[in-house]
């Protein structure tokens, strides 16, 4: 990060090459499975409800191998700390996303390589991670390993529950992925956060994070 006065904006690396990977990796995954599973559901017809099912099982396995190499990457790298969940300036962002922005005010928490997300994308994201995420794969596997319930002592679940448990998760993750794509749009320009999840350079205001948001060895 430069040394420009406050204010001005500055030219910064902030997502490496395999944070930009798993990034659009896990997008095409998601749209992928999202489409295959609404067809399956019966929302409409694209590849045909058998071929829809091999993709989004094969996709889903694909999902489910990529998620675990990005839980041992931020665990090995100490990437988990910025998803470390924090209030502070909480009220400030949310304030800022209900009308500040709208009004032209500047970011109250401004990007930096040490705090390359948010008070409210930290809770966001590790709700995904920890929780939206894993509730999606292990819905889905039950689904998948339905016939051999028996055999795995599961016999006492419900289909129709695991079945809709699982398309309750996806709209959950479709409604994530619409306010992701409007957030997108927010920077300085429409595309300046695109450009920096494709580049891994970010143009922003220049700051010096707070102690709460540096990331420490």
């Amino acid at each position: 990060m430069s040394d420009q006065p406050n204010g001005k904006m500055s030219m910064f690396y902030l997502y490496t090459r395999y944070e930009r990977f798993w990034h659009w990796l896990q997008a095409a995954l998601i749209v992928c499975l999202l489409v295959t599973g609404f067809e399956v559901h019966g929302s409409f017809t694209l590849l045909g409800y058998k071929r829809a099912v091999t993709v989004h099982a094969w996709v889903g396995v694909a999902w489910l191998i990529a998620f675990a190499f990005f839980v041992f990457w931020v665990a090995t790298t100490g990437e988990w700390k910025q998803y470390v969940p924090t209030t502070k300036k909480m009220f400030e962002v949310m304030r800022f996303y209900a009308y500040g922005i709208f009004m032209g005010w500047p970011h109250p928490c401004p990007k930096t390589p040490d705090a390359k997300h948010n008070p409210l994308q930290r809770l966001t994201y590790l709700a995904l991670a920890a929780i939206l995420l894993p509730f999606m794969m292990v819905t889905g596997l039950l689904y998948y390993v339905y016939n051999d319930w028996t055999g795995l002592g599961l016999g006492g679940l419900s289909l129709s529950a695991v079945a809709l448990a699982h398309l309750i998760g996806a709209f959950a993750i479709l409604i994530f992925l619409v306010v992701h794509i409007y957030m997108t749009t927010t920077g300085h320009t429409p595309f300046a956060h695109v450009r920096a999840m494709i580049t891994g350079w970010e143009e922003e205001k220049a700051d010096v994070p707070e102690d709460w948001e540096k990331r420490t060895a």
